[in-house]
């Protein structure tokens, strides 16, 4: 609880000072171009390369290695992976969307360290979250979410949800490297190095 709400609250604070607030156009600009950024386009390409990436990772680290943490005080790679899926549903319930029924943000992060079901939650959680940004309409990404600042809008939430997605895939790769682990689009991306070379 202290940390979802420790979360909510660096947010809140964030988004209240205006650093998250949305991109505008200043009204002396004579920049009359439509925008050519589609943030729920980019969003989902983002969150799904780092869904793969996380699901490859995941499968990659032996099953002894799922425990092994950097220091006492940190996450494990299991409970990394499970903040991955858990965030998915807390930071988007922010704006309104509900984690499935039984979903506890409290206890998630420490719910198994078992690979096959890591994977699974890591999955379900992408699922909820393609579904959920799907069906948002363009207009919903500017729709504002007051509780949240007084500029902070739906479109922030995703951003947010794209950014820490990409923090904890870094984390996650910093964790393999640690033990060895070369993370899988890496080693594909040196098999493929290799074999043009020996052409």
């Amino acid at each position: 609880m202290k940390r979802w709400f420790f979360a909510s609250l660096c947010l809140g604070c964030t988004l209240a000072v205006g650093f998250v607030a949305p991109a505008q156009t200043p009204s002396n600009s004579t920049d009359t171009t439509a925008p050519s950024y589609d943030m729920k386009a980019q969003a989902l390409v983002d969150l799904q390369a780092v869904q793969k990436k996380c699901v490859d990772l995941a499968q990659a680290v032996p099953s002894d290695k799922l425990t092994w943490r950097p220091s006492p005080d940190s996450r494990s790679f299991a409970e990394v992976f499970l903040h991955v899926a858990g965030e998915r549903y807390g930071i988007l319930g922010m704006m309104g969307a509900s984690a499935p029924a039984g979903f506890n943000g409290k206890e998630f992060e420490k719910s198994t360290t078992q690979k096959d079901r890591i994977v699974e939650e890591l999955n379900q959680s992408w699922i909820f979250t393609d579904k959920t940004i799907n069906g948002m309409s363009n207009a919903d990404f500017a729709k504002l979410l007051p509780k949240l600042g007084p500029q902070a809008n739906e479109g922030d939430v995703i951003y947010i949800l794209v950014a820490d997605a990409h923090e904890h895939l870094g984390q996650l790769v910093a964790y393999a490297r640690q033990n060895g682990i070369v993370p899988p689009w890496t080693a594909e991306r040196q098999k493929k190095k290799a074999g043009a070379a020996g052409r």
